[in-house]
């Protein structure tokens, strides 16, 4: 192909992503070659070429087969960095139609079906920049095993918890892992979202055998907040056919949800079925230790940013301690924190960090209850509420009063004094008493550890 070809292709290039598309992304590529069916193009950085490759790949191959070129595939190169030999580049999932249309990362409503890799991936979220701790670490390991990429061991892999507890991150991560250890493999990672809109838009369009054949074609199929399909029957239709289709073909599908199967709503018992046959993996709310861990990794990505900022000691462990139900908020708080330091030139220190985020820090305060927590305690362990407070110190009312305790300390603001007050006027000292044997119990005790945390998160929920 001369380079007059591809000038005139960029022409109808522009027509169809628009001319903000086309300057920005389009225009930049410098086509180099195009040799056993893979067309070469220089890009000014690797971003670039990620993003073009996964928004706009088959609108260009499409333009190309059209004018007569024979491309199986493109390979995006930085020049500087131009490799001797052409390295593998992921395979583009073509139409079985001799002139397939697929659709371009556009708004046009001539497009069909859009670019095979449909969410563009955050670059920041690795694996390498994943802090694991207690709460997360089978949710981890399972995906580092999945992005290994070897022989499917578990199918499918469902991620499931709140928001801001690393769902996406380890989303993001696997699909990472996998475009860089086997390029060769097709890795769609998009949201339940997204195959609603392309199901729909494949509908309206009387394209469903292109919808088919474009999903029963990768290898790894990654699906986001599975939840959004739940009460959309014929949506849930198709990805429970699309789903068969994938496990037949032993290709392993990832799925993520805020809740686990069984608990989604308006979710049809026949995908709730095939989603719980595989692995599901809670990813639990984060403990103060991974917390404040998240944090210090935090501050070290941030110091060649800010090198003349520094932290008072106490800072990160206030912020872990108040700030306890949502990674986002507390990754948010600290680049405030960073962010106001570094305009008025000085310290984080507490005074700064209770100021700048005081507004977050109300937000985030403790509102469970003494009272609340005895009530769920004395319904957990099936006794009354009058036992938890009053004298008996018989075992089956002594240990629920103790996790009590230990929750009333670690969920709330009060003091020891107080939490004694409230369970019938009880010395200070009897409260620390229970609060470190429950500490020492839930190392040795695998039991009053699961009643610990399903108390926690039920108080928290």
């Amino acid at each position: 192909m001369t380079q007059e070809k591809w000038g005139l292709l960029r022409n109808k290039l522009l027509k169809a992503v628009g001319r903000n598309n086309y300057t920005t992304w389009i225009e930049p590529l410098e086509f180099k070659e195009l040799q056993d069916g893979v067309a070469v193009f220089f890009v000014p950085t690797n971003f670039m070429g990620n993003y073009v490759s996964q928004n706009f790949a088959d609108l260009i191959l499409y333009e190309l087969n059209t004018a007569g070129e024979t491309v199986q595939r493109l390979d995006f190169r930085v020049a500087a960095n131009s490799p001797a030999r052409p390295k593998p580049a992921a395979k583009v999932v073509t139409q079985p139609q001799p002139e397939p249309v697929p659709l371009a990362a556009t708004d046009s409503p001539q497009n069909a079906l859009e670019s095979l890799q449909a969410a563009p991936l955050d670059s920041r979220f690795t694996f390498d920049s994943f802090v694991v701790g207690k709460p997360n670490e089978l949710a981890h390991a399972a995906a580092r095993r999945v992005s290994e990429g070897g022989p499917v061991t578990f199918n499918p892999l469902v991620l499931y918890g709140g928001v801001g507890l690393g769902k996406t991150h380890l989303m993001h991560a696997i699909a990472w892992e996998l475009k860089t250890k086997h390029p060769e493999l097709n890795v769609l990672y998009l949201s339940a979202e997204q195959f609603m809109y392309r199901f729909v838009q494949a509908l309206r369009e009387r394209r469903m055998m292109d919808f088919k054949h474009l999903f029963r074609s990768v290898d790894v199929l990654m699906v986001d907040d599975v939840q959004f399909i739940a009460g959309k029957d014929s949506t849930q239709e198709e990805f429970f056919h699309t789903f068969n289709a994938l496990v037949d073909q032993n290709k392993q599908i990832i799925i993520s949800a805020d809740r686990a199967p069984g608990e989604i709503k308006d979710l049809e018992d026949r995908v709730k079925s095939r989603l719980q046959c595989g692995l599901v993996v809670d990813l639990h709310p984060t403990d103060y230790e991974l917390r404040l861990g998240i944090l210090q990794n935090k501050v070290q990505q941030y110091s060649s940013s800010y090198p003349d900022l520094t932290i008072a000691d106490g800072v990160l462990e206030f912020l872990a301690h108040r700030i306890s139900t949502n990674v986002r908020v507390l990754e948010g708080a600290l680049t405030r924190l960073f962010a106001f330091a570094s305009l008025v030139g000085r310290e984080i220190d507490m005074e700064l960090t209770q100021d700048c985020l005081a507004d977050v820090l109300r937000a985030s305060e403790r509102k469970i209850t003494v009272e609340e927590i005895q009530r769920k305690v004395s319904e957990y362990y099936n006794i009354r509420m009058s036992d938890i407070i009053g004298p008996k110190r018989l075992r089956s009312y002594a240990r629920p009063r103790q996790v009590a305790m230990y929750l009333c300390k670690q969920l709330t603001s009060r003091s020891l004094p107080e939490i004694g007050r409230r369970f019938g006027g009880r010395d200070h000292t009897t409260v620390m008493h229970g609060v470190k044997r429950i500490e020492e119990l839930k190392l040795t005790d695998g039991q009053i550890a699961e009643d610990v945390e399903m108390l926690r998160r039920s108080l928290e929920a």
